[in-house]
């Protein structure tokens, strides 16, 4: 279950050898945005991300901000859904919508001479989105097709359960896609009503990149957002509580193999420990074959192909969280080493040498990110949405650089303890043993033996 992938994301971006020059914008109705000028070639991508997202959703009509965002693009105005497309086709331009639990993202990539006509089309699907009953019921069953695949799909079970013990009656604990039977309800109205929960000029932050002036930036978004109200029609949702508890849930499937999930507290990104977590998290989980888990659970016993850890730094909530597939006969051993190796940290701390190879390759060989207006776009967009100052690619490698071996022991004292891990496997795994109180029954979808 991995919340705002995008605050991750940025947290492995390396600085770049040149500063990168980010300008404030705001445009005549007020309209704030950042903005990396390059007229280099002749093109512009915008990123919009609208806070909230999924999150918003009533909770009786689960899976409408999702459904109505991808029938965003099925037809505006006057154009029905053919008519849309065969209008961006002729700009050359693109334009994508795409939900998660913290924002709602929309993306325009367009030539400039095209931008003005591309900032139409978008602004018509922002605010006047036909909702054609043809277009929605050919939504509507993708979506059903996503859900029916889901409920067949370990990974996806294992992230769900574990999704609803930890965050109990918050949205995250359920799946944006919403039901099967919340899905067949829902309809035009209600994706008129979802819509403007969510998309509103009060929730939304922008970046921008390419050739585009500050001064042609400004009226361009008031373009494209002139038609949206103010305000949406529902508050942010709150932070959740945390509700996981030491153990483990075993949820019956008949394969040879066991998916294992496991999660416990994390932090905020705007906690003063968030960059020892990231240095502690790359050497306990995060670093590939170079963490302790990998080099541990694979390298020296072969019990599974890949493990990994991340911290999970949603708007609303945030986990330490990981994941690996092992054998059912041996997946026993690599969930005790797993809670070795977590109070290991929490105890011994980390060594010298890793704390500085960890830092080398978070500062200087993971790859710049900047390498492309649309990248750029969406880096700062997210930037706003997760709360990080302007100027922070340039600063970051310095956050990195600064955390010693004591502040990496604070925070895994503070966070890892093996006894506050909730494993949700999926499988049949020899020699555990479910919690009686988070049992698990087989769902009617589930494959039987034989």
């Amino acid at each position: 279950m991995i919340r705002a992938v995008i605050a991750l994301f940025f947290a492995v971006i390396a600085v770049p050898a040149q500063a990168i020059d980010i300008q404030e914008v705001t445009s005549p109705d007020g309209i704030k945005a950042w903005l990396v000028e390059d007229h280099s070639i002749p093109f512009v991508s915008l990123s919009l991300d609208f806070k909230g997202g999924a999150s918003l959703d009533d909770p009786d009509k689960r899976g409408a901000i999702n459904l109505m965002t991808a029938t965003l693009e099925e037809g505006a105005g006057k154009r029905n859904a053919t008519e849309f497309a065969q209008a961006l086709e002729a700009l050359g331009a693109e334009l994508s919508f795409d939900v998660g639990d913290d924002s709602l993202n929309v993306s325009m990539r367009a030539l400039t001479e095209n931008r003005d006509e591309a900032a139409d089309l978008l602004a018509q699907a922002l605010s006047q989105p036909r909702f054609d009953d043809s277009a929605l019921d050919r939504v509507r069953a993708q979506v059903q097709a996503v859900i029916k695949s889901e409920a067949t799909d370990p990974q996806a079970i294992a992230a769900k359960e574990m999704a609803r013990q930890a965050w109990g009656e918050h949205p995250y604990a359920t799946s944006i896609n919403g039901s099967s039977d919340s899905v067949a309800r829902l309809t035009r109205k209600d994706l008129v009503a979802a819509k403007n929960r969510v998309l509103a000029r009060d929730r939304v932050v922008i970046g921008a990149a390419g050739d585009i002036s500050a001064e042609e930036l400004g009226p361009l978004l008031d373009k494209i957002l002139g038609g949206l109200p103010e305000k949406g029609t529902v508050p942010l949702p709150g932070q959740a509580e945390l509700q996981l508890t030491g153990g483990v849930t075993v949820i019956d499937w008949n394969s040879p193999q066991t998916i294992v999930s496991f999660a416990g507290p994390g932090l905020p990104i705007d906690d003063p420990d968030y960059f020892a977590a990231y240095v502690a998290n790359h050497i306990l989980g995060g670093g590939g074959f170079s963490s302790r888990l990998m080099n541990e659970i694979r390298e020296k016993r072969g019990l599974t192909y890949g493990i990994g850890t991340g911290l999970a730094t949603g708007l609303y909530g945030q986990t330490w969280q990981g994941g690996m597939a092992g054998s059912n006969d041996t997946v026993k051993q690599a969930i005790d080493l797993i809670r070795q190796e977590w109070d290991r940290m929490a105890e011994e701390g980390v060594t010298q040498q890793e704390l500085t190879d960890a830092k080398t390759y978070l500062t200087g060989e993971y790859p710049l990110r900047f390498d492309g207006n649309g990248k750029i776009a969406s880096i700062l967009a997210g930037m706003q949405l997760v709360g990080f100052p302007i100027d922070y690619p340039n600063t970051r490698n310095e956050q990195v650089e600064a955390v010693t071996a004591e502040d990496v022991q604070r925070v895994a004292e503070r966070l890892l303890h093996s006894a506050e891990l909730r494993f949700v496997l999926v499988g049949r795994p020899e020699g555990i043993d479910d919690d009686a109180s988070a049992k698990t029954p087989v769902a009617a979808d589930q494959p039987k033996d034989g």
